[in-house]
């Protein structure tokens, strides 16, 4: 019995004491949980210690790198881009450091909502013909037809795959020639749309994709008399 009564008593000495580490260890469990700093330090031996990590905001890693970020083709510090070229590349999902064409981007945005209006070429209203002709001519010192056929017979086509900014795009959305923009790369083209006026729409829309016909290239020595 005093065997018996020992081994009792050494059990619940060490069931209490396992029962008192696990409560412990919920309890450090729980502060790290909520966030609660530990200052003590775990030791596994005199001469190995850990530490809680370092951590650095993510914010202030990705404000470090983009103020350092260089584009390698234009040399351009991204702080040194202007609104305009955060605007529009944010519109197009496209790196701000490739809108380089002020020209171009500053006429659409002087254009930008202008509704639509068959026969238009003012601020009033403006069709999609007049706008590309007005642009083609602003920023590129090229002078066009008035209407989206006349615009398409008189260029060189070019396919999709090799457009590049300032080519003419052509699609047709009530029977043959009907709609026209102008080309501004990776798939973006800006247009006086029906629905939205002066806008910036992508050729892999359902819609546009459907209704592409193929792109164009005017010679700019062409003489036109429309």
């Amino acid at each position: 019995m005093k065997h018996l009564f020992f081994v009792s008593v050494a059990l619940g000495i060490f069931s209490g004491t396992s029962i008192s580490g696990k409560a412990q260890t919920s309890v450090n469990l729980m502060r790290l949980d909520d966030g609660i700093a530990v200052n003590k330090s775990n030791h596994f031996s005199e001469k190995i210690e850990i530490k809680p990590e370092t951590t650095v905001s993510n914010r202030s890693v990705i404000a470090k790198v983009s103020s350092k970020k260089i584009n390698n083709d234009f040399g351009l510090c991204i702080e040194n881009c202007t609104s305009l070229q955060f605007k529009y590349g944010q519109l197009m999902n496209r790196e701000v450091e490739t809108i380089t064409n002020y020209a171009l981007y500053n006429f659409i945005d002087e254009w930008w909502a202008t509704r639509y209006r068959y026969g238009g070429s003012t601020k009033a209203g403006i069709d999609c013909s007049a706008f590309s002709g007005a642009l083609l001519s602003k920023v590129f010192d090229i002078h066009t037809p008035r209407t989206a056929r006349a615009m398409f017979g008189i260029c060189e086509k070019i396919k999709k795959e090799n457009l590049q900014e300032g080519d003419l795009v052509f699609f047709n959305t009530r029977g043959g020639v009907s709609h026209v923009g102008v080309y501004l790369g990776e798939g973006n083209f800006t247009h006086a749309s029906v629905g939205r006026g002066v806008t910036i729409s992508n050729l892999d829309e359902a819609y546009y994709s459907r209704k592409f016909i193929g792109g164009g290239r005017v010679n700019p020595c062409i003489e036109t008399n429309e």
